[in-house]
């Protein structure tokens, strides 16, 4: 699949900057800050998978907030970069697109990272998701809202990147979450009067 191909290669490339560049944000985000002690709370037994984990920080905070977490990358680069500053940590090259463990996980992050995922394949990916949870397992989704998609062209430090950037309505999300056997138990809107609004949604996946 060559959007696959596309992101892993421009991932690759700005593993580095891109680390830099996010080490510190999350100690200036409070309301995500926040929203991950209360997940940490609903999952409290792990463990939790990070998908798309990039270079670990969310995964090392998670630890750091005493769950049980490991990070899958698409990205061998990124991977490298986040084995190299959380050492005793784990972490994994990996698709979204791969299968997961079926209901062994207790919670699974995916901030960001399917942003670069077609349409087409988002309501399976979603499926995969509720699969590889526990009964009322969590979700924690990180999304650009919008309706639109834009080629990204250059990233961090200034390394040629060709990766689809997908912006989507919360209903759509919302709506592929129940499809996929999830309750929506809450939505977070940050910067909503900022040209790249983020939506964070909680969904616990449904008793069959």
């Amino acid at each position: 699949m060559e959007w696959l191909t596309d992101t892993r290669t421009s991932y690759d490339a700005v593993a580095e900057d891109y680390a830099t560049f996010v080490r510190d944000a999350l100690g200036e985000q409070p309301y995500l800050l926040a929203a991950l002690r209360l997940f940490a709370e609903q999952v409290a037994d792990g463990p939790v998978a990070d998908v798309g984990c990039g270079p670990g920080q969310i995964t090392a905070h998670l630890n750091s907030l005493g769950i049980a977490a490991y990070g899958i990358d698409l990205s061998p680069g990124m991977i490298a970069v986040a084995r190299r500053d959380y050492p005793t940590l784990r972490f994994e090259v990996g698709s979204l697109t791969d299968p997961l463990p079926t209901a062994a996980l207790a919670g699974i992050v995916a901030w960001q990272s399917v942003i670069h995922l077609p349409d087409d394949l988002l309501p399976a990916v979603l499926a995969n998701f509720r699969q590889a949870l526990r009964p009322d397992g969590v979700l924690h989704l990180l999304f650009q809202v919008g309706d639109e998609t834009r080629l990204k062209t250059e990233g961090y430090g200034g390394h040629p990147m060709q990766v689809q950037v997908h912006r989507r309505p919360r209903e759509r999300m919302t709506t592929w979450l129940r499809d996929a056997g999830f309750a929506v138990e809450a939505e977070l809107l940050l910067n909503p009067e900022t040209p790249a609004p983020q939506a964070l949604l909680t969904a616990r996946s449904r008793r069959q």
